[in-house]
């Protein structure tokens, strides 16, 4: 099946006003995170956490110039009315030309060229996708629901169903996911890859789910208390995955590669997007970062990333966020748990409660 990467035009705020962006056509905006906590687009070197990698850990071979001609496909005859068709463009670093979709004989992809709807980076048909060899495509505007089916598991020690008894407290044995509850109380899954905004949402704990990302802080604490739970405090947090013994990783204190989801070769968004431009930070929204192969894991798929009392994925696949009011979130991510910590003593600090982005999860608490 070819690679179908069918990026829309995603629309990053920018000191309150919306800027539509597309390869190439904008500067790199000066604007600090909004009050509604959209993504800041610039950010400072020192600062950047595991949700936002630093471009230097990328090696140039990913990138390189000559990949991005514009030999693949004709261009064409130039158009003075048309100045867009024939603009380099590049899709999962498979290079194209920008031109009219109903020319193109080959993949059309949106939101990568400038110009109307229908002049999109026209790449070259491909035999099996792009990816590793096997096809894959990923539509922005599809909400799949791959949590379908799964109910929480009985709780353990007295506590509520998907939960463990950990000390005086009982925490999500799982990664939250979300499911909507409906006017008349009842619940229907919630797409995973898609912000729970203006919606009522319950946090479940499954196994087997894939977690819920792109939250904020305050609609994780609103998801857990719709559940009867809370999010766990830092102290909670850190407890759980240290266990008894209070190591570094959930399984002991010598780091084991593969054991948890936490060495993503790639940046999701430079693979996604074909760049490591500085544009791409501004669209750690868009919901099919976490669509990607070898990305985000269901929840207990790394058997062996379980603390001493049986709490999966508490290192590495989501941020988690934690009850600090002034925005916590710990344990890392898929692509990095090393950056701001090793293993449980990963934390974030450089974002308020109002951030979201595709790395950020949450599981609850409760007394």
């Amino acid at each position: 099946m070819p690679l179908r990467l069918a990026h829309r035009a995603w629309r990053p705020l920018v000191g309150g006003f919306v800027v539509v962006c597309f390869v190439g056509s904008c500067a790199d905006p000066e604007a600090t995170e909004d009050a509604g906590g959209s993504v800041d687009a610039s950010f400072d070197a020192d600062s950047r956490d595991g949700s936002i990698m630093d471009a230097d850990r990328f090696d140039g071979d990913l990138f390189d110039a000559d990949r991005m001609d514009a030999t693949p496909t004709d261009a064409g005859t130039f158009d003075a009315s048309d100045p867009w068709t024939g603009t380099p463009c590049s899709v999962g670093g498979v290079s194209g030309v920008c031109r009219d979709v109903a020319t193109c004989e080959g993949t059309s992809t949106a939101g990568l060229c400038p110009g109307p709807s229908n002049i999109r980076c026209c790449t070259p048909p491909l035999d099996g996708g792009a990816l590793d060899g096997g096809g894959w495509s990923c539509d922005p505007d599809a909400r799949p629901q791959p949590n379908v089916g799964l109910v929480e598991e009985p709780g353990v020690g007295g506590c509520p169903a998907g939960m463990v008894r950990i000390a005086s407290f009982c925490i999500d044995r799982f990664e939250a996911s979300l499911a909507e509850v409906r006017a008349d109380g009842s619940l229907v899954p919630w797409s995973p890859h898609f912000e729970p905004a203006s919606v009522r949402v319950r946090a479940l704990s499954l196994r087997g789910a894939v977690p819920q990302g792109y939250i904020r802080g305050t609609q994780a604490a609103a998801a857990c208390a719709e559940a009867g739970k809370r999010l766990c405090t830092d102290v909670e947090w850190l407890r759980a995955c240290q266990g008894p013994s209070e190591t570094t990783y959930p399984y002991g204190d010598t780091r084991e590669a593969g054991r948890c989801n936490d060495a993503r070769a790639r940046h999701p968004a430079v693979e996604y997007f074909g760049t490591s431009a500085d544009w791409i930070w501004s669209m750690l929204d868009h919901p099919c970062l976490n669509q990607l192969p070898d990305g985000l894991a269901r929840t207990g798929d790394h058997a062996g990333c379980e603390s001493a009392e049986g709490v999966l994925d508490l290192m590495g696949n989501l941020h988690e966020w934690t009850a600090d009011p002034a925005g916590t979130f710990r344990g890392g991510f898929y692509v990095d748990t090393v950056r701001n910590g090793p293993g449980c003593l990963y934390r974030t600090t450089a974002h308020d409660v109002g951030h979201r982005d595709y790395s950020t999860g949450f599981r609850c608490c409760a007394d």
